[in-house]
């Protein structure tokens, strides 16, 4: 064979050679980074069992659950500014959540985490957060949220003094001076549902707000209902709640916060999704939340 048929020959050789070694590469099962190379199942909107087992979740460290709230930790959410007893509300939702997951009271620890901090955009200090965040689509654009925990109504308070103590309707509000805590739906409920004719006051901390309306520098706040009977039953006992907004076609809902695309928002969901359907978020609210009475609704 003339030799530049030989190499002809042997480069189409090679080139065939190689071509079936890529094919069987592409075709030969792919490690994707587990231990043993075993392909990872698909993941999907419900979590499998094994996922939420007991010591299987990925928390922020080891054996160890991580939840987040703001400080003060008010009632009657929390029992005496301490969210790790399990008093209170929130504390008692959490602890039954931790123990869903598989997780004692003692693998349990707290972190205290801003109100606005928990909400905003970036990496989280907490496994999850608890601290009164209603469930928003703005929100979940910077957050995940779990289900539901609490539907809420939001209220206003007054001085049993104040001129606005005996409204009856959203109207009756309109040209009143009141506040509220900012990053809040309390807030939102001000601007978008009264819509008063002077700017509302924007507090840091609902204790500013509760300052302001002892010191007669606002004619009322708004917040939600429990708080709003918390704070005339314990805190400003010469306030009334003067009443509670109407819900729209969606209850205002409270839900756990986690990372954006965290890997526990699932299975913290199912935690939560099991404790409703079981009764036991209606014995705790019922335990710790059965002070905030019905109140007039402002029509």
């Amino acid at each position: 064979m003339p030799a530049h048929r030989a190499r002809k020959t042997r480069l189409l050789a090679a080139a065939a050679a190689a071509l079936a070694l890529l094919v069987s590469a592409a075709c030969a099962p792919q490690d994707d980074g587990s231990e043993d190379g075993a392909k990872a199942p698909a993941s999907s909107g419900a979590p499998s069992a094994d996922a939420c087992a007991r010591g299987a979740l990925k928390t922020r460290k080891a054996h160890t659950l991580t939840i987040g709230t703001d400080k003060p930790a008010y009632a009657p959410w929390f029992s005496d500014d301490e969210p790790s007893n399990g008093k209170g509300f929130e504390s008692a939702v959490a602890y039954a959540v931790a123990d869903k997951l598989g997780y004692a009271k003692s693998q349990v620890t707290w972190a205290t985490v801003p109100f606005n901090s928990a909400v905003a955009p970036g990496p989280k200090r907490f496994d999850f957060d608890i601290n009164q965040v209603s469930v928003s689509d703005e929100r979940r654009n910077a957050v995940d949220f779990s289900s539901g925990y609490y539907a809420v109504r939001q209220a206003v308070i007054a001085l049993k003094s104040s001129r606005i103590a005996g409204a009856k309707s959203v109207a009756d509000l309109k040209d009143a001076k009141l506040g509220a805590q900012v990053g809040t739906t309390s807030l939102d409920t001000l601007t978008d549902v009264v819509k008063p004719e002077r700017d509302p006051a924007v507090f840091q901390k609902n204790d500013l707000a509760k300052s302001a309306l002892k010191n007669h520098q606002v004619d009322g706040i708004v917040v939600d209902l429990p708080t709003a009977f918390y704070i005339t039953s314990a805190e400003v006992t010469d306030a009334k709640v003067v009443g509670q907004f109407e819900g729209g076609a969606e209850a205002e809902q409270f839900g756990l916060v986690l990372d954006k695309g965290s890997a526990l928002t699932s299975c913290v969901t199912r935690a939560v999704d099991a404790l409703r359907a079981e009764g036991s978020l209606a014995k705790i609210e019922k335990r710790w939340l059965s002070d905030a009475v019905d109140a007039p609704v402002l029509k």
